[in-house]
């Protein structure tokens, strides 16, 4: 079994690969940008290639399969914030500054297209 670091780095160079901050529409593709731009454990798309990894090295192919995980996992946090009208994430604003003026309009920002 490979080290932990190899499926961390494998996703981090995956999600940079990515480009999600050239993707249109610009008012859907910025929120996920910033939200995933905070960081984290990426604990979830780690696990992803690791069951890819143990059915045959197919890591490659699980890398679209473990951004949708992050990138769900980031939108229930963001959710969560907003349910419970948090002004920050990880220290951060859980909204796009320039785009939403509050929390409770960060919603409109992401369904806006």
């Amino acid at each position: 079994m490979k080290d932990i670091r190899y499926f961390q780095s494998a996703f981090e160079i995956y999600l940079a690969d990515e480009q999600l901050d050239r993707r249109r529409p610009v008012n859907l593709y910025e929120p996920v940008r910033y939200i995933m731009g905070l960081g984290g454990k990426r604990i979830r798309p780690v696990l992803t290639l690791m069951g890819a990894y143990l059915f045959g090295d197919r890591i490659r192919e699980a890398l679209p399969a473990a951004l949708a995980m992050e990138i769900f996992h980031n939108f229930s946090l963001v959710h969560d914030d907003i349910m419970d009208e948090a002004p920050l994430r990880r220290g951060s604003l859980p909204f796009i500054p320039g785009s939403a003026s509050t929390p409770a309009s960060f919603p409109a920002t992401l369904c806006s297209s």
